[in-house]
């Protein structure tokens, strides 16, 4: 799978199926958010990274110590099982977890969906990896990934049944930006991609490069 390939096949599709109207109104959010420079406000190399204790989709708590006590940690902060680039990228991901753990590095997703809409993701994606439930995107916020969805950008969303307050259990209508982190050891930061667009996401070789080094 060629994770950029797909993403940009799915966008492509996007712009020509969606209506003009709404289109603009997705792009001319994200580009606000490139206006902003919000990824300008999250960590990045050399930092550490925040510790968290979060559930998975069955209930479990999952943290980064216990996490790091193995060795490198790659996190992905992904919106919601809804986002179709989401899935696209956590289907890159679970392609490559064999290398990851054949490595003695782990790789967890981080979403602010709620449990049971994060397990729904992961059977639909044949996940073997956790994925985190960050509710009110408490760590998110931490990270510095997070913005406020636009009310033009809600009303598009609930037009195509896309209801985020449900998924997330709250109304707060805030979302992280789809970073992608690598630690050390330590839990120091060694990579980081951190695009506001979220149709852009890191490439999973250059990933393995990283955690082979």
């Amino acid at each position: 799978m060629n994770l950029t390939k797909e993403l940009q096949a799915k966008k492509t599709m996007s712009a020509e199926n969606v209506p003009k109207e709404k289109w603009d109104i997705m792009v001319h959010s994200t580009e606000q958010l490139i206006k902003e420079h919000l990824s300008g406000n999250a960590l990045k190399i050399g930092d550490n990274m925040i510790d968290f204790s979060l559930p998975d989709a069955l209930g479990n708590t999952v943290s980064l110590s216990s996490l790091l006590q193995k060795g490198k940690v790659i996190i992905s902060f992904y919106r919601g099982g809804w986002c179709p680039y989401c899935n696209l990228e956590l289907k890159a991901w679970q392609e490559i977890l064999p290398e990851v753990e054949k490595q003695g590095a782990s790789l967890v997703a981080i979403t602010p969906e709620t449990p049971d809409n994060s397990l729904t993701t992961s059977e639909k994606n044949n996940l073997k990896f956790s994925v985190l439930s960050d509710i009110d995107n408490i760590i998110s916020k931490e990270v510095g990934l997070v913005f406020k969805m636009p009310k033009d950008l809600r009303d598009v969303y609930h037009s195509f049944n896309l209801d985020v307050p449900k998924h997330n259990g709250n109304s707060n209508y805030e979302l992280p930006m789809p970073a992608t982190y690598v630690l050390n050891k330590e839990g120091e930061i060694i990579y980081a991609f951190i695009p506001e667009d979220y149709t852009e996401r890191a490439d999973p070789k250059e990933i393995l490069n990283i955690i082979n080094k």
